[in-house]
């Protein structure tokens, strides 16, 4: 069986990056969710004024449930944000809401990497489904052809990942860059706003780089598994 194989080591750092990712975020959230932002203004009105500063009036801010669960919405054209966000006037929400309205300029704009993502992303659902029954079926009924397709299928979901980082540190520059010129924080602030992008942002690194590790790995076990037969 592969489920435990010589391999697995190369998992390890993913996981220790990912625990660190997971660490850095809610250390860094936390030690700027309660320090105020120069001009007193909440996550909902800050995504307001840049969203109107952007030409893109049209894109409503609303509210959603779950911590951290905010995001733009490309398919309803919508920023959403969290309570804590939302209504928050701290520098951990100005930083997140600008984060936001940064992906909802990357779609107006067409941004390449947002394009791409959006492109794969139907690939990425089927590949999520069917990856691991593929390789299952490839490997208890010796179908080489079946192995193929499951590391082929999973590879989108590492693309996806791979893809999604320029569109993360991308909507990040876009965020300070906007909050810098309509005066929203100051230049002291600023290094805050960015601790907070880099903090999430390390998240989506660690998904990325867990995505290749997984992908070498059942290259691997499986091309073993070929070369054996």
């Amino acid at each position: 069986m592969f489920f435990w194989t010589p391999y697995d080591w190369l998992l390890l750092p993913a996981i220790l990056l990912a625990l660190y990712a997971q660490l850095k975020v809610t250390t860094t959230f936390s030690q700027y969710k309660n320090k105020l932002n120069s001009q007193g203004l909440t996550g909902a009105v800050v995504a307001r004024i840049l969203l109107d500063k952007m030409g893109l009036s049209h894109i409503p801010v609303q509210i959603t449930e779950g911590f951290l669960g905010d995001h733009y919405d490309p398919i309803h054209k919508v920023v959403r944000l969290s309570p804590d966000i939302y209504y928050g006037n701290s520098i951990a929400s100005l930083a997140v809401a600008a984060h936001e309205v940064g992906h909802a300029v990357q779609h107006s704009e067409g941004y390449w990497a947002l394009v791409a993502r959006h492109r794969i992303f139907p690939l990425v659902n089927i590949g999520s489904f069917l990856s691991w029954p593929l390789l299952l079926l490839g490997f208890f009924f010796h179908a080489a052809n079946l192995i193929e397709l499951g590391i082929l299928v999973f590879s989108f979901t590492v693309l996806f990942q791979v893809i999604t980082l320029p569109v993360e540190f991308n909507a990040s520059s876009r965020a300070v860059n906007l909050l810098s010129s309509t005066g929203l924080i100051t230049r002291s602030e600023s290094p805050a706003v960015s601790a907070v992008l880099r903090a999430a942002a390390l998240t989506y690194v660690a998904a990325a780089v867990t995505a290749v590790l997984e992908l070498l790995r059942l290259i691997l076990i499986f091309g073993g598994i070929n070369r054996d037969e």
